[in-house]
């Protein structure tokens, strides 16, 4: 093999020689694929199939000697670095241009102790995996929406879910993690060990390390009433009004979510969809104002176990590796004229992939101290999606022109604050937005933990004593 043209942490071309790659191969467990080895097309897409990059190299770890290595490599050679999860992320930070993608995919370790009520996972789990892991134990812990999103990426973001009402968010959950640092520290984080650097995992993104391993609190997690009641496009007002006065006296355990969106049979429909998790009983008499309501189309609410549950949106609603924009941020209030705005925006939607979503951030996620994790935009809030989907990336232009229209008439209504799960490529001045008063804090450990900014490929929190050269 050649010597390799890479791209660097300042953003310039450089040259890894063949031999530097050679030793490098031979210090790994894993693959590390090139360009021209089988396996590697495949290994670069990422969820969000507009982001089209090639790595110079994919190291396909097995483990935490192997990440050790990879991360030593990168910084030796001053490499661009990307470190990838399930790579589940609308601005597609799981790969980079040039530079060396840190694949966490193939570490699948699990262990569930049902006594203590935990699990450790590995860094390449995803959340349909671990919950199927912990449910055969009857136990779960807050996980996302969209079984093939990577724990990692979800949890060091915060963690929205539809156990959070009752369970707090997936960082609220966490024990612990093991965690390689950008100076090759191997290091565990509690709330015992290195403890600010726990509080930073908590919500601050992949900005500190490369986390090898989670350790979670586990709850009694069985069947549940959850499902969708859908309703015409045509009565989106009046739907959706509805659920704002429903939602707003909601229980804790009742996480609720509206969708504008078309069903797989091209039906344009407005969606209510709930999750309750406590006694079924309870539940049928909580959503019952929901199944009553005006003249649905269909009504699919039942008894659920949570694997189910956690498939309600899957494959169909969030395909992976088609074309996608997303904007999104937080609203207090679902005042009349942001649903009027919304409402008659999406009669003009241009995919029928395409959805607008709320969702109901509440209960013990919304109780947390703002301080005490990274996550800190801790209130009785909606998070707000515009989600464009599409297959031809031709058409990439006006999706993208409509979504922007859309969120940019919302905005003045908008608390300010965004989740950072859901910030986009071109996001990267939100990025303060999503942290609020925590952001200083997240600075001084970006700071400690990673002074040359060699983890960067995320929603970046830029440490002040970085280089501008």
């Amino acid at each position: 093999m050649g010597d390799l043209h890479s791209t660097i942490t300042t953003d310039t071309g450089a040259v890894l020689e063949a031999g530097a790659v050679d030793a490098f191969k031979a210090s790994m467990r894993g693959t590390v694929l090139c360009a021209h080895d089988a396996g590697y097309h495949e290994a670069r897409q990422v969820w969000n199939g507009m982001i089209d990059k090639r790595p110079a190299l994919i190291a396909r770890c097995t483990g935490v000697a192997d990440v050790l290595q990879a991360v030593n490599f990168a910084r030796t050679h001053h490499l661009l670095v990307a470190v990838r999860c399930g790579g589940h992320n609308a601005a597609g930070h799981a790969t980079c241009e040039g530079g060396l993608v840190i694949d966490l995919s193939p570490m699948k370790g699990m262990r569930v102790d049902p006594l203590r009520r935990t699990v450790q996972a590995q860094g390449g789990v995803t959340w349909g995996e671990l919950d199927r892991e912990t449910q055969a134990f009857g136990l779960a812990t807050p996980g996302g929406t969209v079984n093939d999103t990577g724990i990692g990426g979800l949890t060091l973001g915060g963690g929205l879910g539809w156990l959070m009402g009752t369970y707090g968010l997936a960082c609220d959950n966490l024990v612990s993690a093991d965690v390689v640092t950008a100076d090759g520290r191997f290091l565990t984080a509690s709330a015992n060990d290195h403890q600010d650097l726990f509080w930073g995992l908590r919500g601050g993104s992949g900005n500190f390390g490369v986390v090898t391993s989670f350790e979670y609190r586990l709850h009694p997690v069985s069947t549940l009433l959850a499902g969708m009641v859908l309703y015409p496009r045509s009565q989106a007002s009046e739907v959706l009004r509805f659920y704002r006065a429903f939602a707003s006296t909601a229980p804790d355990e009742l996480l609720t979510a509206a969708a504008l969106m078309t069903t797989p049979t091209g039906e344009a429909v407005v969606a209510i969809a709930v999750c309750y998790s406590g006694p079924l009983a309870e539940g049928e008499r909580v959503v019952a104002p929901l199944r009553r309501f005006g003249h649905p189309t269909a009504d699919m609410i039942s008894p659920m176990s949570y694997l189910q549950v956690q498939n309600m949106l899957d494959p169909a609603a969030f395909p992976h590796g088609i074309q996608r924009y997303w904007k999104s941020s937080f609203l207090k209030r679902l005042d009349d004229q942001v649903l009027d705005i919304i409402v008659e925006h999406t009669t003009t939607m241009l995919s029928p992939l395409s959805m607008v979503l709320f969702f109901h951030f509440h209960g013990a996620a919304s109780r947390v101290r703002p301080d005490e994790t990274a996550f800190g935009l801790r209130a009785d809030q909606w998070d707000y999606d515009i989600i464009s989907q599409w297959q031809d990336p031709t058409e990439a232009e006006k999706h993208v022109q409509w979504t922007r229209e859309l969120w940019s008439a919302v905005e003045p209504f908008a608390t300010g604050g965004v989740y950072v799960n859901h910030l986009g490529p071109d996001d990267g001045e939100r990025v303060r937005a999503a942290y609020g008063t925590n952001y200083p804090r997240l600075v001084a450990l970006k700071n400690k933990y990673d002074p040359t900014n060699l983890f960067r490929l995320n929603q970046n929190i830029t440490p002040t004593v970085w280089p501008t050269v």
